[in-house]
């Protein structure tokens, strides 16, 4: 069987379910129910690129440099990045080597890789900070927060103040080079945790980390386009993308063109804070490579692969 080259991108659910308090133990036993569907996927002649959101890890890894401060120096969002990106990926290297032990699956290597993601240092992102990260703070907390430490906050939605930071588009990562090569060696790579570590390259070459986020939607997209995945798959809390979301009138859709894909977007049926950029990230793949993406839930990917569910977008 020909084996295909598959991006995944894993949401936060698959390690940190909404209602849970997001413990380590709690974040294994989702990771081990994870990785029956992902060597479900092997089975069926799928070589994976795996990546991952980061949101609840993160806020956790901010929470705690703010707790130690006056103990231990503090760490920087990208050292937080790169932390949960070690971390997450070891839960998913174990659990996936213990899926294949029980089910008496031949091994192989799972790698995980630290992702650097270089991003535009005059992207839009950096003048309008937007994206929330951490915890939420009354509005006294904010103001000292503000003041002290020239924190970007906003006030979301009645439940607080909370820091927004750049969230740039991401053009290159470094290490996909690095990627291709275990994949072609038969390894399971997990890359562009959290959407990979935000970098500004110098034109000397040199790297610099930005105080930024890179969403995980388009870094999987990137990744899926520069090691040439014949699919790219966008696991959500969704069997199919819809419009009318949440209405009577909700409409599931099981195939969408890009150009059909992109009006709706334009339209608002897809908000920018939830399925906007996984459409986006998507038609990016479909239109540069020609391949297909999907997106599903992750207890329904070996249908959707199957042809049976999920939203399907193809050229055209």
């Amino acid at each position: 069987m020909s084996e295909k080259i598959v991006v995944v991108a894993l949401g936060g659910n698959a390690l940190s379910k909404p209602g849970q308090i997001g413990t380590v133990p709690e974040q294994f036993a989702n990771t081990r129910e994870t990785c029956i569907h992902l060597l479900g996927m092997m089975d069926k002649g799928y070589r994976l690129c795996l990546t991952h959101g980061n949101g609840p890890q993160v806020g956790n890894a901010l929470r705690r440099v703010e707790l130690a401060e006056n103990e231990i120096y503090p760490l920087d969002l990208g050292i937080c990045v790169a932390d949960t990106e070690g971390g997450m990926g070891y839960m998913i290297q174990q659990e996936m080597r213990n899926t294949m032990t029980k089910k008496k699956h031949p091994l192989c290597n799972i790698v995980t890789v630290i992702t650097q993601v270089v991003v535009n240092r005059d992207d839009p992102s950096f003048q309008a900070p937007s994206k929330p990260v951490g915890r939420f703070f009354r509005e006294k907390g904010a103001e000292t927060m503000m003041r002290e430490r020239q924190w970007n906050m906003v006030e979301d939605a009645g439940r607080g103040w909370r820091r927004v930071v750049p969230s740039p588009k991401p053009y290159r990562i470094v290490e996909s080079e690095v990627v291709k090569q275990l994949l072609a060696a038969g390894d399971i790579v997990i890359a562009c945790g959290g959407g990979g570590i935000p970098v500004i390259e110098r034109p000397d070459g040199i790297l610099d980390g930005v105080e930024a986020v890179v969403d995980k939607d388009y870094a999987s997209s990137l990744m899926a386009r520069e090691i040439r995945a014949e699919m790219l798959v966008i696991a959500t809390g969704v069997e199919q993308v819809s419009i009318n979301f949440g209405k009577k009138t909700q409409q599931n859709l099981p195939k969408l063109t890009v150009d059909q894909a992109m009006e709706y977007y334009d339209h608002g049926e897809f908000p920018k804070g939830s399925m906007g950029p996984k459409i986006v990230a998507c038609c990016e793949f479909v239109k540069a490579t020609g391949q297909p993406a999907v997106i599903t839930s992750l207890d329904k990917i070996e249908e959707a692969l199957a042809g049976s569910t999920g939203t399907w977008i193809v050229k055209g």
